[in-house]
């Protein structure tokens, strides 16, 4: 058993959505953690915990953040985090799992899945010690956690779709 503590600086968590039924907005999320127990060597034991800060939402522009922020979106006074559980990970193949678990947004817990591509360990140039990286994949259906709000746009359809895409890229400082 390893100890892994996040490397913020070397981590990121974006997401996207479909805009206007042709295009996509993006952001990201700034303030995040991740807590990792378990091997390296056997994945499928470990035990992950993702503390995200709605709060920090990042899209590029305050006056749609603050709406995301907002009880149309995240309700991020009442619900500051999101909050993702792992119940089980599933290997696919040598690099690449499925993680189950309970991701819980505005107080509405659901089932998700998420797929995890394991990128190995380095030793860093710098000071020698040990790195591991792992990309995050996923969608979640936002309607569901009850983040409902859209408006119907002119030329049919909505201003916003229902599906969110997550991806996430992250580094590990592993202590021995």
């Amino acid at each position: 058993m390893k100890t892994l503590t996040l490397d913020k600086v070397h981590s990121s968590l974006d997401f996207q959505i479909k805009h206007m039924m042709v295009s996509k907005a993006k952001g990201e999320f700034t303030d995040f953690d991740v807590d990792f127990n378990g091997d390296l060597n056997d994945l499928t034991a470990a035990n992950i915990k993702v503390t995200i800060s709605v709060k920090s939402i990042d899209t590029g522009n305050e006056d749609r953040d603050g709406h995301l922020r907002s009880g149309d979106f995240f309700e991020a006074d009442q619900y500051p985090n999101m909050v993702f559980e792992s119940k089980s990970i599933n290997k696919k193949s040598d690099e690449e799992y499925d993680v189950t678990g309970n991701f819980t947004i505005k107080g509405v817990t659901k089932e998700e899945t998420f797929t995890v591509e394991y990128n190995g360990t380095s030793k860093s140039p710098l000071d020698g010690s040990t790195v591991a990286g792992f990309d995050v994949s996923g969608k979640i259906n936002r309607e569901a956690y009850g983040m409902t709000y859209n408006a119907a746009i002119e030329t049919g359809g909505f201003l916003l779709g229902k599906d969110v895409k997550f991806e996430g890229n992250f580094e590990f400082v592993v202590a021995d």
